[in-house]
């Protein structure tokens, strides 16, 4: 496979993952902070919800300590290899990844305790931090 190359960026802060009851608040104002990167995704056994850490309140499961990665799209459609691009030189460095889509792009979620090995694998597949 040709992996495009491509730029990312790694946005500012702290992430985490919380999981929530499936018949929890749609859209629970906490996760959704006005400028910054939050994500729910609900499915018939659980909703998910990424946003900042300082926006959780207590009392919730969540795994906290990860940083975001934004791949600079945006891509179409049918542009093939995006996220495989980054997630086997990813792989190869022993990175695990948490991945999620947009219409315009994909997000990786890295532990924090991995950013700079995750750069550097990206770099070193001949993606561009911008």
């Amino acid at each position: 496979m040709n992996a495009p190359d491509l730029s990312f960026a790694v946005l500012p802060g702290a992430f985490s993952v919380v999981r929530l009851g499936v018949h929890e608040t749609v859209a629970p104002l906490w996760a959704m902070p006005n400028d910054q990167f939050w994500s729910i995704t609900r499915t018939g056994d659980e909703m998910s919800v990424i946003c900042p850490t300082p926006q959780i309140p207590t009392g919730h499961r969540a795994e906290h300590g990860w940083a975001l990665f934004k791949l600079l799209g945006p891509f179409a459609f049918d542009t093939i290899g995006v996220l495989a691009s980054c997630a086997q030189p990813l792989a190869a460095a022993g990175v695990s990844i948490f991945a999620l889509s947009t219409f315009d792009t994909d997000y990786i979620l890295v532990k924090q305790a991995q950013l700079a090995l995750a750069v550097s694998a990206l770099t070193q597949a001949g993606h561009r931090q911008a």
